[in-house]
């Protein structure tokens, strides 16, 4: 006789639809009998510089302390961090990159009897994170262009939204899959508008990337708003997607509630010691920062001159509307040994999300492009 195990589960985690991460390159080839190294992968916001030479020489000179567990508190990331951002040690929580801190925020301070309120076509771990402690969402619609720029945050219907059983709010700010942002202004007025009772969580995981005079300096506001908490991460714009490291900055008394459910070892050796090098790496970040600015006006020209509408981004992506069901593109482009990544499940159907590459690889995609739209 077989048991049912979903009977055994927690009713919460029977209904949750699992991530889906972009395809691997490895995956994509065994399929498709494809040479994997002509295959371009632009479906995870990875860097495509890899990561800087500083990082993986402390990797390597890591390597030979394997055996030992690392240090479960990473006092020298925090503290290089913690120099790096003026904030005190004890307000940073390390992650297994930022994903890792916001479900430490949702096992903290949300639970059954409670909500959270996000936006529509926001990041999907928050309803996952959300969902699986029983905690309820509370979805407030995108802008949709008259009042704010379409498919953006709109914070005063998130406002709206907070309830009395409300214990946490996340923005994506840039949001992931749109690359759309709020301004300093905007955002700044809404957590005065917060009850404080409220933890407003700041994803500013393409931080680095973000570029405009009204994009916010957030961390400043930590002594204004005690019920804040700003997530980033190392996985982008430094180039460590693999090593998984991120981190959290809030008050040393929400970082403390934080560290009571965050698991023993939640960061490995090696990437404390990547993160550490990839800090002192300034001329590596400035060449990401630029790549990326070279690419994002390479995909946007393209899809500018082939009449695709598209989100204006402040990420290392851009979200563009094919104008036809994004499925058979993104299956066809697969086909033609390109990776992106379709947005049905962010309910944009008509989308797909291109990661910025290099200028070579962007060209593949572009071409790959032409090719299945028109049917050639």
């Amino acid at each position: 006789m077989s048991c049912d195990f979903a009977a055994l589960a927690m009713q919460p985690v029977t209904g949750l639809t699992p991530y889906q991460p972009g395809k691997p390159i490895e995956e994509l080839a065994r399929e498709l009998g494809l040479d994997p190294a002509r295959i371009v992968k632009l479906a995870s916001n990875e860097n495509p510089l890899g990561p800087s030479p500083g990082a993986l020489s402390a990797v390597q000179m890591a390597l030979s302390e394997s055996a030992r567990y690392p240090d479960g508190n990473g006092f020298k990331l925090k503290q290089k961090l913690a120099a790096r951002l003026g904030v005190e040690m004890a307000q940073i929580t390390l992650g297994n990159g930022s994903n890792d801190v916001l479900d430490l925020v949702a096992r903290a301070f949300l639970g059954p009897g409670r909500s959270a309120v996000f936006a529509q076509h926001a990041f999907a771990v928050y309803p996952i994170s959300t969902q699986a402690v029983g905690a309820a969402a509370r979805i407030a619609p995108a802008h949709d262009g008259s009042r704010g720029p379409r498919y953006g945050h709109d914070l005063a219907g998130m406002l709206a939204r907070v309830a009395e059983d409300t214990s946490v709010v996340f923005i994506a700010n840039p949001n992931n899959p749109t690359g759309s942002w709020v301004g300093a202004d905007e955002l700044e007025d809404f957590l005065e508008a917060l009850p404080e009772r409220v933890i407003a969580v700041l994803d500013e995981a393409y931080f680095e990337y973000a570029e405009g005079n009204d994009y916010p300096d957030t961390l400043p506001w930590l002594d204004r708003f005690p019920n804040l908490i700003i997530t980033r991460t190392f996985s982008k714009a430094y180039g460590l997607a693999g090593f998984r490291v991120g981190y959290g900055i809030s008050r040393p008394e929400v970082a403390d509630l934080l560290n009571r459910v965050r698991q023993p070892f939640n960061v490995n050796s090696l990437a404390l010691a990547a993160a550490e090098a990839a800090l002192d790496d300034e001329a590596y970040l400035q060449s990401s920062r630029e790549m990326n600015r070279a690419g994002l006006a390479q995909l946007t020209e393209a899809f500018r001159a082939r009449g695709l509408a598209f989100i204006p981004s402040a990420g290392n992506f851009v979200t563009v509307d094919v104008g036809r069901d994004a499925g058979p593109v993104f299956d066809a482009l697969l086909r033609e040994g390109v990776i992106v990544r379709p947005l049905a499940g962010y309910a944009l159907p008509d989308h797909l999300r291109v990661s910025v590459g290099t200028r070579a690889e962007n060209g593949v995609f572009i071409e790959a492009l032409d090719r299945v739209l028109t049917g050639a």
